[in-house]
């Protein structure tokens, strides 16, 4: 069984040619789980796989990486075979910021007889949640505000941190088992955003080597941040993941 982290899109929010940030943790050549659901990033993955994702994790409710499930919810919705069947893993705490954002507009459908939610099923999570038998973890990130952003991680393959300034003490337990490590990082920091000074003061050179780079503001940025020496994703790039560590069951 192979596994691969596909890269939708990678830039920051003013930089569309980019792409919204986004990914697909793919099984066998196969979308398993995506990762956000901005515009520009839907976009890419319906290129890519012919189909809307089939399971969702939002990391937080900014639009760039939001902005995607009203188009979404148009798919699912009208699709019979798929209402309410696609799993939208979505941290407690971002459940009624997730609503006020996409969820709560009057009368989603002009003639009326819909929710907006009834397109997925929508599943709260806390610090771990069960995904097709496997077991993943959610944690806090440095983002804009408290309890507002969060990580995942496949132990033992991934950990994804979506948007957040550098996290050293969540990373030494959160990847901590040689997992490549998807990282918000641009050519320079800021209050809500890690820049490539901050990962070099506050990352030991071992944890950069796992790093791969996303969220930067152009394509000339991402060659700065390579020149570095750092790895840095590009739109559609997949990177091999190692088999997870993460329990599992058999859900055959």
């Amino acid at each position: 069984m192979s596994w691969t982290l596909r890269f939708h899109g990678v830039g920051n929010a003013s930089a569309t040619e980019l792409g919204s940030p986004m990914a697909t943790i793919e099984r066998d050549g196969a979308p398993w789980l995506t990762i956000d659901c901005g515009s520009e990033g839907l976009t890419a993955c319906l290129a890519q796989y012919g189909t809307p994702p089939r399971a969702l994790f939002v990391t937080h409710t900014h639009l760039d990486h939001v902005g995607g499930l009203e188009r979404l919810f148009v798919s699912e919705y009208f699709d019979a075979a798929r209402r309410g069947r696609m799993p939208l893993y979505v941290p407690a705490p971002l459940v009624p910021l997730l609503h006020r954002r996409v969820g709560d507009y009057p009368n989603v459908l002009a003639e009326g007889g819909a929710n907006f939610w009834d397109a997925f099923r929508v599943v709260p999570v806390g610090e771990a949640f069960w995904h097709d038998g496997v077991r993943l973890e959610v944690f806090p990130v440095r983002h804009h505000w408290p309890d507002t952003a969060f990580g995942l991680r496949l132990r033992g393959s991934l950990v994804f941190t979506g948007d957040t300034r550098p996290i050293p003490e969540q990373l030494r337990l959160r990847a901590d088992a040689g997992e490549l490590v998807a990282h918000d990082c641009g050519l320079h920091g800021n209050p809500s955003h890690s820049g490539v000074d901050d990962l070099e003061r506050e990352y030991p050179p071992e944890l950069l080597s796992r790093c791969v780079l996303y969220h930067y503001a152009s394509t000339a940025d991402g060659y700065a941040l390579a020149a570095r020496g750092h790895r840095v994703a590009r739109p559609g790039e997949a990177f091999a993941l190692a088999s997870p560590h993460a329990m599992q069951v058999d859900v055959g």
